[in-house]
């Protein structure tokens, strides 16, 4: 076995060296030898024979989803008329244009080049230009092999990928990423008869390490490992998956390396390690400058490799920087995977902001002082006091309302929390069900790929809206049910909340189904998504009035259609902040969680779950006042409000 290996370490050298004679030697171009005896042929046979396969998202369309780059030869921008080149004095002062590899050769520290396009404001430019610069040229990767001073039993080759663009979170001209295999060897021609013992992807601003049997890492003929590019920001991982990946700038984010995907080889051209041989044959790596636009922080265009700590001290920077895994958002977390979800959500629009603030600061500022002065606004219009005694059946205003519903959860918290954990075990059950019908075997002749996994997705989408839908259907009614019994001064425990919720059940869920499925029919088209959401605000109260009035299904919403048109802006303000408590919470927390502890994201899914258990009798409460206020206002005649500190109900109440 080793003297065949030896036998095809020289074959490739003696190969590589007769192209390099045939095509008159030297040159920058890849897959071509450069000049520098055995030692540069071992070198490149080495970079060669273990250059990676970069898988990069396909793009079905210009300009859509999917990863539009691929690893590009540095010398289609360099030359190209036009990218400018401007010093560090002013944005507006253009040093050349069109500069060339030997421009840059100089150094010029505090430089940029400048492609053209914004990078805040990208939209398909950036794409467009780089396709027809590549046009007619193949996929490059820079090979650098490196050793670090002081660490002379390891030998470091590293994979240097050139992307025209990021669009991550931090949006800016040029990227660069690296892919180095560590050697138990003094030098190229020993690494020839050796697997690597060590591999790192770079991620962001660190690397994700894995030995080279580790089964984690893919392997194509042997030799060499599959990298999975993320679509825009061109992070390396060892698998397909939505991962949130670190920064030590930017915080957290969203790295999707998710297929279908395109299996990219990139030619090899050999950098040298010696310095001055590298700038005589690359004089680009010599530049100190950014590889793209002056922005502001982390907008900034990138240093090139050789400015780099990775560079010079390989191994160093491994230990440092390195990690063992990189975290992806699960199929079905333990309670679903609404903190990850909401995580890539936010941090996707945050950066939105960010962006914008940071292209055009006055238009957004406005904006946002704006909603500011409209929070206030509505704040300040409504009353908050007084809130004592806890009696429901009365007028309150909008303050009032909320913390009437806050001082009754506080004083009877066992309570209404034990009444929530209910959606826990039916988030663990959807999750289940994610796990077992997406993934797993066939379901009643649905296959796993094509046209029947989308089926299996709509399957698995319907049972858990029905699952989730019905718990947190309980949930408010108990707690409603709860309500009730504590305002009539009797005892009631989590059982007997739940009995006399179950009492109602044909109502409740006839009436559920109806409002989801007319609310589902009128949301598959744009023109009717507005009557969807007023059958939403017009059904807000219909849980109330089965547990209070033993009104059946349809008439139940009937009922609470009528309620809500006696104070819609109340009722839409007060469900619209009761699903955003609901909804956003839970995921907020499991955020804060991952970002500060760095916990696995089960663990943050698990929070937010239980959060969302926590926080749901809140909503039930809130429901149950607001249904109480709009039926005394259309029961009663005088609309004035009592002004002392004892608030007696205003009517019976019944249920």
């Amino acid at each position: 076995m080793r003297s065949r290996r030896l036998l095809g370490a020289w074959c490739a050298a003696a190969s590589t060296v007769i192209v390099g004679v045939v095509t008159g030697g030297p040159a920058s171009a890849a897959g071509v030898v450069h000049a520098g005896g055995a030692a540069a042929d071992s070198e490149q046979a080495l970079a060669e024979r273990h250059a990676p396969v970069v898988r990069l998202v396909h793009q079905d369309v210009e300009c859509g989803p999917g990863e539009p780059y691929q690893p590009e030869n540095v010398d289609t921008v360099l030359g190209d008329r036009s990218v400018a080149l401007r010093g560090p004095w002013s944005d507006a002062e253009v040093v050349d244009t069109g500069p060339t590899a030997e421009d840059l050769s100089e150094g010029l520290f505090g430089y940029h080049l400048d492609f053209p396009g914004n990078p805040l404001e990208a939209g398909c430019d950036y794409e467009q230009w780089a396709r027809v610069l590549a046009t007619g040229s193949e996929p490059v990767t820079y090979a650098h092999v490196a050793r670090e001073p002081g660490r002379d039993d390891r030998l470091v080759v590293q994979y240097w990928f050139f992307y025209p663009y990021n669009d991550y979170t931090n949006k800016h001209e040029g990227d660069w990423e690296v892919v180095q295999l560590v050697f138990a060897a003094a030098d190229a021609a020993q690494a020839l008869d050796q697997m690597p013992v060590q591999v790192g992807y770079s991620q962001h601003e660190g690397l994700e390490v894995a030995g080279w049997e580790d089964p984690k890492l893919e392997i194509v003929d042997g030799t060499h490992p599959v990298v999975h590019a993320a679509a825009g920001s061109h992070a390396n991982y060892y698998d397909d998956a939505l991962y949130l990946g670190t920064s030590g700038e930017l915080g957290f984010g969203c790295d999707d390396t998710r297929g279908p995907s395109d299996d990219v080889r990139p030619s090899v051209a050999v950098i040298p390690g010696d310095a001055a041989a590298a700038v005589s044959e690359f004089p680009w790596i010599g530049y100190e400058g950014r590889w793209g636009q002056r922005e502001e922080a982390f907008y900034n265009g990138p240093t090139g490799p050789n400015t780099k700590e990775s560079w010079s001290h390989p191994i160093s920077y491994m230990e440092q920087k390195g990690r063992d895994l990189s975290y992806a958002v699960p199929v079905g977390g333990a309670l679903g995977t609404t903190a990850t979800d909401f995580f890539c959500g936010a941090v996707s629009q945050g950066s939105e902001v960010v962006r914008k603030l940071a292209d055009r600061p006055g238009r957004l500022l406005l904006i946002l002082a704006l909603l500011a002065l409209l929070v206030v606004a509505v704040l300040r219009r409504t009353t908050w006091r007084p809130v004592t005694p806890l009696r429901v059946a009365r007028r309150r205003a909008g303050g009032q309302l909320i913390r009437a519903a806050a001082r009754m959860y506080a004083s009877h918290w066992r309570l209404f929390i034990g009444i929530g954990f209910l959606t826990v075990p039916a988030f663990l059950v959807v999750a289940g069900l994610e796990g077992l019908v997406v993934s797993g075997p066939d379901v009643a002749g649905l296959s796993e790929g094509g046209e029947a996994g989308g089926a299996r997705v709509i399957l698995v989408a319907l049972v858990g809206c029905l699952v989730i839908g019905t718990s947190i259907l309980l949930v408010l009614a108990a707690t409603t049910s709860a309500l009730g019994e504590i305002d009539r001064g009797l005892d009631v425990d989590v059982r007997r909340a739940y009995r006399l919720a179950l009492a109602r059940w044909r109502a409740l869920l006839g009436a559920f189904l109806v409002a989801s499925i007319l609310v589902g029919v009128l949301s598959v088209t744009v023109v009717l998504s507005p009557v969807a959401l007023a059958v939403v605000l017009l059904s807000a109260l219909f849980v109330p009035v089965i547990a209070f009035e033993g009104a059946a299904a349809l008439s139940s919403l009937r009922r609470s259609a009528a309620l809500v048109r006696q104070q819609v802006l109340k009722t839409a303000v007060l469900l619209a902040g009761s699903i955003l408590l609901a909804a956003a919470v839970g995921p907020v927390l499991g955020t804060v969680l991952i970002l500060v502890t760095g916990a696995p994201l089960a663990v943050a899914n698990t929070v937010a779950g239980v959060t969302i258990a926590v926080v749901m009798p809140y909503v039930g409460l809130t429901m149950g006042y607001l249904y109480f206020d709009a039926r005394v206002r259309s029961e009663l005649a005088h609309d004035d409000v009592a002004a002392s500190e004892v608030l007696p109900a205003e009517i019976e109440t019944a249920g």
